[in-house]
């Protein structure tokens, strides 16, 4: 009798800064590879790049404009509709809790949550809520000195993810810099 297949480990893609403006995300093997980058002569302006494996070039995949501020606008520039959106209408925000639902081309609905301190990525219709992407965050020597582990996403190999990977990198940017506003923001009350 022949033993069922192995499932396939997940992609582990590495983010190189714990900047949201300024970093790379990416696999090991750079099969999927994504810049964000944020110009000092387009202060506003945070554009993410992919990375084309088969190739070999850079693609303009999206631009996030204020994404400091309360009301960001995204537009995805590799499509034919290169019109901004509003961030809300992209990523519809929980506004009482950390996370956001979001649609992929193809019509799948993912959200973005917090469970047991970690931000997940589920199916919208998922009854058993099983993570697709799990975010793990930085880790520093002493709390304070050079990181000793790097932040990265943990994505499990389903096509339906692979697929909605472009919107999904777009999504984890506006929902990890709520997430970070909200840290802050209890920070500030606790002191």
């Amino acid at each position: 009798m022949a033993r069922p297949p192995k499932p396939k480990p997940p992609h582990k893609m590495m983010i190189a800064l714990n900047s949201l403006r300024n970093t790379t995300i990416s696999v090991a093997d750079n099969k999927f590879y994504y810049e964000v980058v944020t110009r000092y002569w387009h202060p506003n302006t945070t554009r993410i790049i992919k990375h084309d494996f088969e190739t070999r070039e850079l693609e303009p995949l999206a631009e996030i404009e204020g994404i400091r501020t309360k009301e960001p606008r995204v537009r995805f520039v590799n499509g034919e509709k290169n019109e901004w959106m509003s961030a809300a209408d992209f990523v519809k925000l929980d506004q009482d809790k950390v996370g956001g639902t979001f649609s992929t081309d193809a019509g799948v609905d993912f959200r973005w949550k917090i469970h047991k301190g970690q931000l997940q990525l589920i199916r919208a219709d998922d009854a058993e809520e099983k993570p697709l992407v799990t975010f793990h965050p930085h880790r520093r020597h002493f709390w304070v000195f050079r990181m000793s582990k790097h932040a990265y996403l943990e994505i499990k190999p389903e096509p339906e993810v692979i697929e909605a990977l472009d919107r999904l990198v777009v999504s984890y940017l506006l929902v990890e810099r709520q997430r970070r506003n909200k840290s802050i923001k209890v920070v500030r009350y606790v002191s």
